[in-house]
């Protein structure tokens, strides 16, 4: 069992639900991103998921758009971004990173190339955005080999059909998009997506995690009543723009964030 498959489920086992923070690496500044990992974990963060910079970023909104731009000014790498990890690895073994990005930086570096470097550097997972399940065979391979977990995308128009195909390809969890569009798109029609939810879960025996559109506490609570998790992501990469000028600052904005939505879930989920 891997290190996100054992930290799911012992999450569960304490009567709670998944909190997944996302974040750039690079964003606001290299050196900041290993030391807000940590910051994190700390708050109740139980799985960490990694933005790999890309200068076409096409299922982003502006928001997480301009994070990429302001990484890729400081020249950060998928191979920077795997260095990363492996520098959080040295102070926590525990802690799941899932890396979220897309394909071209990957097939640059080879499949069983970038495998082989993001097992060494403690990734345990990978959602590859413009990579659908249908063409991820040799990278699937690849990860497989050394027991990183590909995940995919399910999303509000995604047929039933489809919606098995992915679940039967995912490992360690499945992410439901719950908003048509890019990240930070819209608000969310939280019933919907509780119905929406609740069908997708009757077809797979994975966990299923919601992510686009948790920004707070209030919008996480009503979505863990019926998913195995939550994803926060863009509200976390405003912060990284409004503060960027001041690490203590900023570190203690997204401190206060991910407290509030922690606090949220643990209080619906007693």
């Amino acid at each position: 069992m891997g290190r996100l498959t054992s930290t799911i489920n012992a999450v569960e086992a304490r009567g709670q639900k998944s909190l997944v923070a996302y974040i750039v690496a690079g964003d606001p500044h290299p050196d900041q991103t290993v030391d807000l990992m940590h910051a994190l974990v700390v708050e109740g963060v139980d799985i960490i998921e990694l933005g790999v910079p890309f200068t076409d970023p096409e299922a982003e909104g502006p928001v997480i758009q301009l994070a990429h731009e302001r990484a890729l000014v400081h020249q950060v790498t998928l191979l920077k971004v795997l260095e990363m990890v492996a520098a959080f690895r040295l102070e926590d073994a525990e802690t799941p990173v899932v890396l979220m990005g897309y394909l071209n930086p990957i097939e640059a570096m080879g499949y069983e190339a970038f495998a082989e470097q993001a097992s060494l550097s403690g990734v345990d997972g990978l959602i590859t955005v413009n990579l659908p399940p249908e063409e991820a065979g040799p990278l699937a391979m690849a990860l497989q080999e050394k027991e990183i977990d590909p995940i995919y995308l399910l999303a509000p128009t995604t047929t039933d059909a489809r919606a098995v195909a992915v679940c039967q390809a995912s490992r360690g969890f499945v992410y439901y998009v719950s908003l048509k569009g890019t990240t930070g798109s819209g608000s969310l029609d939280i019933k919907a997506v509780c119905e929406r939810v609740a069908h997708l879960k009757a077809k797979t025996p994975l966990p299923l995690f919601v992510g686009f559109g948790i920004k707070d506490g209030a919008t996480a609570a009503p979505i863990a009543e019926v998913a195995d998790g939550v994803v926060v992501g863009s509200a976390i990469v405003t912060l990284m723009g409004e503060f960027e000028a001041s690490p203590q600052a900023l570190k203690l904005a997204v401190i206060e964030l991910v407290r509030d939505i922690r606090t949220a879930l643990n209080a619906s989920n007693p």
